[in-house]
């Protein structure tokens, strides 16, 4: 008996944890300057839909505008990981930060020169289809340094802490500037943020995977895009986007509402710590299930949890919307994880930026479509109805998830890329073992 529990004990001590994590060589290099350069992401589209919606005094053109910065977002973001897995990610992000910051500068100068819509969704292309996708550049970083050993599930719950992080500031500080400074002040300082952060992120260059030089996914067909494992996480991260996309819209209106435009921010980052640290205590636990199990049943969980959001926001209560909007907040970031470590065991190493530019393009891409749906709803209904948007599309895509989950089952890439299995199953490279594998993922 004492014998088993000191090697449970032992067991214990010798997870992989934060500390561990932390303690790899290199990684502060490029983790402080990735944490700089996506801090914009979290800026955009809240800067656009409150200095248009200054400007306009139209919630619905305010996510119109937000939505098509969005969806080339989203279109974009795929581009840029295969030109970043080609050519390496320096070669791609100095000219996008440069190309996003003067797109950025082109918009909020229209918008506050009362350009007709058409002009302003013209440049909401650029700006989005050029934003530098540091985020999925960075956990490919993770994946190269780490090698896919057993720190990538707290590697992957890192990154998600780091972007709620960022989701906690960015939307904060872009409030507080378009509300106490200037209605264009928060979208100057993501424009300035992006080109500072991003040359200083493409200076790290040598903890940077390296360029795989070939024509692989550079022509019209995606090689990620062509592995069923990844257009099913894509479908989920749709729900996830349209959670920050209604949420976003819904809580500006309902800011509004209330006459309290400036708690807007606060809400919003309400809902992003609750994100955040759901993101901390998922990287400490060890799950005894398979990500691809858990998939479906944290996306059924963040359904059931945006429920509540459209009777606190009928309520006219900040307190209880911010209540809830933390619950809601806790149930994004399992979701968020699981689905970037199944990436890791999905694609080879070669194409993973590109897989994650996907899941992150997705993001953006649900993300606009529910800030439209959000902004058409609190025009016409009041702000509470944009608050059904985060129900409608989490509930969709955890059914879809649920009915599609035997295609996230890795399948073999070649003998040169890995399969990382956790839990009872090894690490292997033999065909036959990689057999063995899938036979135990199924039946787990």
């Amino acid at each position: 008996m004492g014998a088993t529990r000191r090697q449970k004990g032992s067991a214990v001590a010798t997870r992989p944890g934060y500390r561990q994590l932390l303690r790899t060589p290199g990684i502060w290099s490029f983790v402080l300057p990735g944490f700089l350069a996506r801090q914009p992401f979290a800026m955009l589209t809240i800067g656009i839909v409150l200095l248009v919606q200054h400007t306009t005094g139209s919630f619905a053109i305010a996510g119109a505008v937000s939505a098509v910065t969005g969806v080339a977002m989203a279109l974009g973001a795929p581009q840029a990981g295969r030109l970043a897995d080609r050519f390496g990610q320096r070669a791609v992000v100095v000219p996008g930060a440069l190309l996003h910051a003067a797109a950025v500068c082109a918009l909020l100068t229209l918008a506050l020169a009362d350009a007709p819509l058409w002009a302003l969704l013209a440049t909401a292309v650029p700006a989005g289809a050029s934003v530098p996708q540091v985020g999925p550049m960075v956990r490919a970083r993770w994946a190269h340094r780490l090698g896919g050993g057993p720190l990538m599930p707290t590697a992957a719950a890192f990154e998600s802490v780091t972007d709620e992080f960022t989701f906690v500031v960015g939307p904060v500080l872009a409030t507080a500037l378009c509300t106490g400074v200037h209605p264009a002040a928060g979208l100057a300082a993501e424009a300035m943020l992006t080109v500072i952060g991003g040359l200083l992120f493409a200076a790290q260059t040598r903890t940077a995977p390296p360029a795989s030089g070939s024509e692989q996914g550079a022509g019209p067909r995606s090689t990620a895009l062509s592995i069923p494992g990844v257009r099913v996480l894509i479908v989920g991260f749709l729900g996830i986007g349209a959670v920050f996309g209604g949420m976003q819209v819904s809580l500006t209106a309902f800011s509004q509402a209330i006459g309290a435009p400036a708690i807007n921010g606060v809400l919003y980052g309400v809902f992003a710590c609750g994100n955040m640290l759901a993101g901390v205590a998922c990287g400490v636990i060890v799950w005894r299930s398979s990500p691809r199990r858990r998939l479906p049943r944290a996306y059924a969980v963040l359904a059931l949890a945006s429920v509540p959001l459209w009777f606190a926001a009928s309520a006219g209560s900040p307190v209880l919307l911010g209540a809830v909007g933390l619950v809601v907040g806790l149930t994004v970031a399992p979701a968020l994880i699981t689905g970037f470590t199944l990436v890791e065991q999905l694609v080879p190493a070669k194409v993973r930026t590109e897989a994650f530019t996907w899941l992150t393009g997705a993001v953006a891409f649900g993300q606009a479509l529910a800030a439209t749906a959000a902004g058409q709803l609190a025009d016409g209904l009041g702000a509470e109805a944009g608050f059904l948007v985060p129900l409608v599309g989490t509930a969709l895509a955890a059914l879809i998830l649920a009915c599609l989950q035997g295609r996230l089952v890795p399948a073999p890439h070649g003998p040169e890329d890995s399969v990382v299995v956790r839990g009872p199953v090894t690490v292997c490279r033999s065909q036959w073992t990689r057999a063995m594998e899938y036979c135990t993922m199924e039946r787990r």
